[in-house]
């Protein structure tokens, strides 16, 4: 399974576990600039939800939210204020994490307000 591939499957498991806890997905995979995409924009009731998805096969190199490195959360942050810039209605805000291992189990884990 190459890294792509690893990466959307982790995304539709991501986006599955959200579904499931009532979050209404607006977007997936939103590109803003070369270094800023936010892989899901949901709904969490009336807040929206910046979501940033990490998968892994295992563990063994590590957590995959290990991987949401300070520079990463800036650009996050960059796509967020863009978006909001561009959908002025929404009043609330939050940036979530949910990290995917795929074995020897699928274990999720997420983070609200990071």
């Amino acid at each position: 399974m190459s890294n792509i591939s690893l990466g959307k499957n982790g995304e539709e498991i991501a986006q599955k576990h959200l579904e499931k806890k009532g979050y209404k997905i607006l977007e997936t995979n939103k590109r803003f600039s070369r270094y800023s995409e936010i892989d899901i924009i949901a709904l969490d009731k009336d807040t929206l939800v910046f979501v940033e998805v990490k998968t892994r096969k295992t563990d063994v190199c590590g957590h995959p939210l290990e991987a949401i490195t300070k520079t990463k959360y800036q650009h996050i942050k960059q796509g967020l204020f863009m978006y909001l810039k561009d959908n002025p209605q929404y009043k609330k805000y939050r940036i979530d994490a949910v990290s995917v291992l795929l074995k020897p189990e699928i274990k999720i884990e997420h983070l609200r307000n990071v």
